[in-house]
């Protein structure tokens, strides 16, 4: 594994009008990693995704792409340099076919031949998708919407995938599919993935490292077997331990293990 970062967030500030979204976030993805982003609802998961892919600018911070500033460049500009942000929600066309969705995830090539390769792999790991690529997108399940949203950041060829929520609203069986899929996706096509998720036991078994978001801050990274051993992961993010009469405690200071 090459050693400098792919991807590296430095000190990140981000603004929802006069609310401080993230603050000072940083954090480094390696190529061929996958990298897991923990925290609740409000802690600034998909706004750190939003700033990373150009949707939002920050107001102080950096985000590099192997050493080249991307910070606040156009989102298009960043999807041709193979960074490709599948969101929360989904975000599909609903009125447009499995195929025409699929077809929007390549619109920055023109090598049909490639394109039509990539469509059969992604047809290879979503079977589901190549029973119905003719069909409106809109009436498919949820987890079939999820698996053609990876799909269609598939057909950009990324070299780094950015998923928001990719577990939002799919049953146990779904996410632990599409959580394998992911790693498949990571070993066999050579995707590095950034990952933002609630769900920490299924991200943390999938991941090679995680940091832990909270209130806009990183405040506690290390590899993910390190963290899901980490009694404050498992009393948080697990459930395995009941929480204080006091309610939550806040970590003071970031944990970090190398």
């Amino acid at each position: 594994m090459n050693a400098s970062p792919l991807l590296e967030v430095r000190n990140l500030e981000t603004y929802y009008g006069p609310i401080v979204a993230l603050r000072g976030v940083s954090l480094a993805v390696r190529r061929g990693q996958i990298v897991v982003v923990l925290g609740a609802n409000g802690a600034g998961k998909t706004t750190l995704m939003r700033t990373i892919s150009g949707v939002l600018e920050p107001e102080k911070g950096r985000v590099l792409l192997e050493g080249a500033d991307i910070t606040a460049r156009e989102p298009d500009e960043i999807v041709r340099r193979k960074v490709v942000h599948v969101p929360e929600g989904r975000e599909i066309f609903p009125l447009m076919s499995v195929r025409e969705n699929l077809l929007m995830g390549a619109f920055t090539r023109t090598d049909k031949a490639g394109i039509a390769t990539d469509m059969e792999m992604v047809c290879g790991y979503f079977p589901a998708l190549a029973e119905r690529l003719d069909q409106e997108a809109g009436t498919l399940s949820g987890g079939q919407q999820q698996m053609l949203a990876i799909g269609r950041g598939l057909m950009a060829r990324p070299r780094l995938m950015l998923l928001d929520e990719p577990s939002l609203g799919l049953s146990p069986i779904l996410v632990k599919e599409i959580f394998a899929i992911l790693r498949r996706l990571n070993n066999e096509q050579e995707v590095t993935m950034l990952i933002v998720e609630q769900n920490a036991r299924t991200a943390l078994a999938t991941a090679d490292y995680g940091y832990v978001l909270e209130l806009g801050r990183i405040v506690m990274d290390g590899p993910a077997g390190r963290l899901a051993a980490s009694k404050d992961i498992q009393e948080f993010y697990l459930g395995m331990k009941e929480e204080s009469p006091r309610g939550r405690r806040r970590w003071k200071a970031r944990k970090t293990w190398r």
